[in-house]
């Protein structure tokens, strides 16, 4: 009887001490544990309890943990890998960005001591992009550069075309390369690629061509068949175009 009494008494101080011990908690977390008068602090009931002798024996102290080299390298390793993440992206954001001190810097690589990259400075250009200077991107480049004279490009030029394309560096331009061929299968911007060229292939004001005939040829290209077949004599065709086809039957049937 007098364990059963003992472990009933035992049982309801621990009860009370969880109480007042979740209590505790709840009014530090709530910060009025300093507003608790001296006679309702918890330690003060504390001492009114008498415990059995198995548990007046004092808890040891728990030690707090040290924390080891190993957690000491894998902190400074995560710091660094911060840094390290946060510099490189701001390093990728800033190669994506278009510099035009990185274009002047580009374009004269090429001009020299110039405000213009001349023959000598476009075939190395070209070489460098991978290129022929007679293939017909360079014109589609030209045209973006709205460059005014074949194998020239002025300083203005460059800025502003390289600019629109965002290129500022060889290595930009060349994977700008199948995008400059793409623009020749749209119909709208072969045509001003077209017309843009009888300009910038004419080397003297004499000319052999007039503009609008030049236009014209691109026109007939695309609507008259190989044999010329539906050619119409009496359509709105330039004379120079009536004396092609006339001189065309004549071949075939020599």
């Amino acid at each position: 009887m007098h364990s059963d009494a003992a472990n009933f008494q035992l049982n309801s101080h621990l009860t009370t001490l969880a109480s007042i011990h979740k209590i505790h908690h709840t009014l530090h977390r709530l910060n009025l544990t300093e507003d608790v008068g001296q006679d309702s602090h918890p330690s003060v009931y504390f001492s009114s309890i008498s415990f059995p002798a198995c548990c007046s024996r004092a808890m040891p102290p728990r030690k707090k943990r040290r924390p080891s080299a190993g957690d000491d390298m894998s902190a400074k390793k995560s710091r660094q890998d911060s840094i390290f993440r946060k510099h490189e992206t701001a390093q990728i954001r800033e190669e994506e960005t278009f510099s035009s001190k990185r274009c002047l810097e580009w374009f004269y690589e090429y001009a020299g001591c110039d405000d213009v990259v001349g023959p000598e400075g476009m075939e190395k250009f070209c070489e460098d992009i991978g290129v022929e200077p007679e293939n017909v991107v360079m014109l589609v480049l030209a045209w973006k550069l709205d460059a005014q004279s074949m194998g020239y490009f002025t300083l203005q030029e460059w800025l502003r075309g390289m600019g629109s394309l965002q290129c500022d560096s060889t290595e930009r331009l060349r994977n700008s390369l199948d995008y400059l061929r793409s623009v020749l299968n749209d119909s709208t911007s072969f045509k001003l690629i077209y017309r843009y060229a009888f300009d910038f292939a004419r080397q003297s004001k004499y000319k052999v061509i007039n503009k609008d005939q030049w236009c014209n040829v691109l026109e007939f290209s695309r609507t008259i068949n190989l044999d010329l077949s539906n050619y119409d004599e009496d359509g709105a065709w330039p004379v120079l175009l009536d004396e092609f086809v006339e001189w065309h039957k004549e071949r075939q049937m020599s």
